[in-house]
């Protein structure tokens, strides 16, 4: 039996970084010929508020060291600003690594948490996958498009705690090469908001006007399995598009399916092993 050939960046830390400065020149050269991407800002808010959300800083995330949850806070204090106010024009495209920029020690960022190869670790800027988590569900609500979004390759790491949105919708970034955009394909300009308090990450998207329709977001068939002993967290995300006039459902469309390898403990859920089902205290 062969062992799994290692891959370049595999094979020490060095050839790590030679790979990670690739795919970041690569991506540098990419947006020379992107000649759309959204940079103008603004403290003129537009009209509309399209939609508004908030996202707790400070969650509980299994055994995650409290210090790395308050180096979060700081680090998405100084991103947050760096977004607020961008204005999405028709034909425009929202990047967020373009705003943001590197997240650095000279900046002022701390070491936060972070997420590789479906484990989780540290380092500096840790936190803003929560930010681009927030900008994602904000722009689900708006009939713009997503053109790149990054997954965190099937694992849910951390069990349920208060959580507000269903899982499955985060999302993976690491600067430059894996980025967060989406497109204003509308007639409409937009524009993004979004600010920290003590405790809370918050965003709202608005618009120079309203559009008629409404949009949620579900989670369906959702259940635990057991497969070669090993459990998945299994679920649909749906999109459904509402007509704000008559109420009816205009689109359902599918966003995301789930089949996510647990990575915690699975003691107290109830779990679907073939035709059987296993009880447990929830």
């Amino acid at each position: 039996m062969h062992n799994k050939r290692k891959l370049f960046c595999e094979i020490s830390p060095l050839t790590y970084k030679i790979s990670v400065m690739r795919c970041q020149t690569m991506r540098h050269i990419k947006n020379l010929f992107t000649r759309n991407i959204a940079t103008v800002k603004t403290d003129n808010l537009l009209p509309c508020v399209i939609y508004k959300q908030s996202s707790l800083i400070r969650r509980k995330l299994g055994n995650v060291d409290l210090i790395l949850q308050n180096n979060k806070a700081v680090n998405l204090s100084l991103a947050a600003p760096k977004i607020s106010g961008i204005i999405i024009k028709p034909g425009e495209i929202f990047s967020f690594w373009k705003l943001v920029g590197p997240c650095s020690v000279k900046k002022g960022y701390k070491e936060g948490l972070m997420i590789s190869s479906g484990e989780t670790t540290k380092g500096i800027g840790g936190g803003m996958c929560q930010f681009t988590n927030l900008i994602h569900w904000m722009v689900l609500h708006t009939p713009m498009e997503i053109i790149e979004h990054h997954h965190h390759d099937g694992m849910d790491l951390f069990p349920d705690y208060g959580r507000q949105v269903p899982f499955g919708t985060g999302t993976s970034i690491v600067y430059n090469y894996l980025d967060y955009r989406f497109k204003n394909t509308t007639d409409m300009t937009f524009q993004l908001i979004t600010y920290t308090t003590k405790d809370y990450l918050n965003g709202e998207i608005r618009a120079d006007k309203l559009f008629d329709c409404k949009y949620h977001i579900k989670a369906e068939d959702e259940f635990f399995s057991r497969e070669n002993n090993q459990v998945y967290r299994n679920g649909k995300i749906f999109r459904h598009c509402i007509d704000l006039k008559t109420g009816s459902l205009i689109s359902r469309e599918l966003i995301k399916t789930n089949h996510a390898k647990v990575m915690y403990d699975v003691s107290n859920i109830r779990i679907i092993d073939g035709e059987k089902s296993e009880a447990a205290n929830i």
